[in-house]
């Protein structure tokens, strides 16, 4: 697991003003300590183009019964039918796959690259 985030660098910052990266704000203390609430990270949307997510990466997804509700969380496992399950760092405030469980890789919006300060 992956328990730092770098900030941003260079060519981070190159691929978000050609708008190959979007920015994401943080809310709610599911990520805490890692991501604070207020927090902006960069997110890679073609991230899983050809590749899945992997055990340990953080990405945003698409809430799948509230679908106006994009989160970030953590990919935790992959199930045996290719459903990925997400938590939050800080279990105690995370609506994660505990509650909602497993999402499709199309609900994955896409992976954080850094944190954008």
């Amino acid at each position: 697991m992956d328990d730092n985030l770098e900030n941003i660098n260079l060519g981070e910052f190159l691929l978000w003003a050609l708008r190959l990266r979007w920015r994401f704000q943080v809310t709610g203390n599911s990520m805490l300590p890692l991501l604070q609430p207020g927090d902006e990270v960069l997110v890679n949307p073609r991230a899983y183009q050809y590749i899945l997510p992997c055990p340990g990466d953080i990405v945003v997804a698409q809430h799948p019964s509230r679908p106006g509700l994009r989160m970030i969380k953590r990919v935790v496992s992959i199930t045996d039918n290719k459903t990925y399950i997400l938590k939050g760092d800080n279990p105690l405030e995370s609506a994660d796959s505990r509650t909602f469980g497993p999402v499709t890789a199309e609900q994955i919006l896409g992976r954080v690259t850094s944190r954008f300060s």
